[in-house]
């Protein structure tokens, strides 16, 4: 299926906000599917299957965050939470349930777009692997050709992009990466200056891989800078 007969679900309830981004995504040769309160888009994603959640936050029934969190529950399916308020602690509340994308109206059409195109082109797979082969850190062994990471030598269960920015860090171990180059390489070319996404994907990974996430051994901040991993005990 290419890119552009993806299947959309778009929440919202404000009805000429829907139908203006409901066109502007059909116009373009998307499938869209409509619902107006988070029921509506719980009963779609159930039964429609879409590639694609655009989901605003604040709808009634449901609002935009308990549809996120329970279909992330789920599914790996990729969401872009719309929403009024700009303060960094609601952008990190819509990632920590696991939103892909953050958009805060107004926003431009085109800026829509873009932001549909890099998710779409993010689970479609088609950024290409650094690198191959199975690196070991102690306890941690991380597969990269078969996206598979054991701790303990038990399997870690990481989402694409957990995966994806534990990749970039462990291929380049010792090396700080930027919070720009980060997110152009893992969001695409159209992120630079998104540096909570990475704070709140940093700290998911530090829940799972370390043994105390407060204090870090692998995967250490750089202030105002980026990110290292550490090649502790590497084989």
């Amino acid at each position: 299926m290419t890119m552009k007969a993806k299947r959309i679900l778009l929440a919202e309830d404000e009805v000429a906000l829907r139908d203006f981004i409901s066109r502007n995504l059909r116009v373009r040769g998307f499938e869209v599917l409509e619902a107006s309160n988070g029921l509506e888009a719980m009963a779609l994603w159930e039964g429609e299957n879409p590639h694609l959640l655009i989901l605003d936050i604040m709808m009634p029934r449901m609002d935009g965050l308990a549809v996120c969190q329970r279909v992330r529950e789920q599914s790996a399916v990729p969401i872009i939470v719309l929403t009024a308020l700009d303060a960094e602690s609601d952008k990190v509340a819509a990632l920590d349930l696991g939103a892909d994308d953050y958009l805060t109206k107004p926003f431009g059409v085109e800026e829509l777009l873009a932001r549909v195109r890099a998710v779409l082109r993010r689970t479609q797979g088609e950024a290409v692997s650094p690198a191959s082969g199975v690196k070991r850190f102690g306890d941690l062994e991380i597969d990269l050709a078969g996206h598979i990471v054991r701790l303990h030598g038990g399997a870690v269960r990481l989402s694409p992009i957990e995966f994806s920015l534990l990749e970039q860090l462990v291929t380049h171990a010792g090396k700080v990466i930027s919070h720009r180059m980060l997110l152009q390489r893992i969001w695409g070319p159209e992120y630079g200056g998104e540096a909570e996404y990475l704070r709140v994907y940093i700290n998911r990974l530090r829940q799972k891989l370390e043994s105390d996430p407060s204090h870090p051994r692998y995967l250490l901040t750089e202030p105002g800078v980026g990110y290292r991993f550490v090649a502790l005990g590497i084989e």
